[in-house]
């Protein structure tokens, strides 16, 4: 009985020596503030809306012990669809990677070697900015920075958000979360 109290104990330290870790990893961006509307910038051209439809700049520092690469989603949990809206994927980031640039575009010059930009749900593979249903609430808009214990996902630039979500899921160390709003 001790000796299962003591693994108990070990585990438990380890769990909460993890998510310590995990609370330390960050992100920001020059662009975008957490809990601030999106300029237009990061507005979509299209579907109704005028924006200039680029990405924004984002770094992340203290990612958990053990990240061998990283992946960027940025998500609309609040998209009338029933499943939310993808709005850019990007996955395959060198460990070595804290930052990408404004403006990567669909041939993805400023992402590093090996990056992948997967499908979105506007159908191409590239960063597709907010455009929610005018007059709908203001959106939420997830940037998430995700730390992963692998250092290559075996998707390609056809990967939808749901698939790729699965294998992130299952890979994750941790994850940064910048949240930003819109509507229209």
């Amino acid at each position: 009985m001790p000796s299962s109290r003591l693994s108990l104990a070990a585990l438990a330290l380890t769990f909460f020596a993890l998510s310590a870790q995990a609370a330390d990893f960050t992100i920001s961006s020059r662009d975008i503030k957490d809990g601030q509307a999106l300029s237009n910038a990061e507005v979509f051209n299209g579907f109704g809306c005028s924006g200039l439809n680029r990405s924004p700049q984002l770094s992340w520092s203290n990612a958990p012990a053990g990240t061998k690469s990283f992946a960027v989603t940025v998500y609309d949990p609040d998209a009338p669809t029933g499943s939310g809206w993808w709005h850019w994927t990007v996955f395959n980031l060198p460990a070595s990677t804290t930052s990408l640039p404004a403006g990567i575009n669909a041939q993805g010059h400023g992402l590093p070697a090996g990056a992948v930009q997967g499908r979105t749900d506007f159908g191409g593979s590239s960063f597709g900015g907010a455009c929610p249903p005018a007059g709908d609430k203001p959106h939420s808009y997830q940037f998430v920075i995700w730390a992963l214990n692998t250092e290559k996902l075996p998707l390609d630039a056809q990967a939808s958000g749901a698939m790729l979500g699965f294998f992130l899921n299952a890979s994750a160390l941790g994850q940064a979360r910048l949240t930003a709003t819109y509507g229209r």
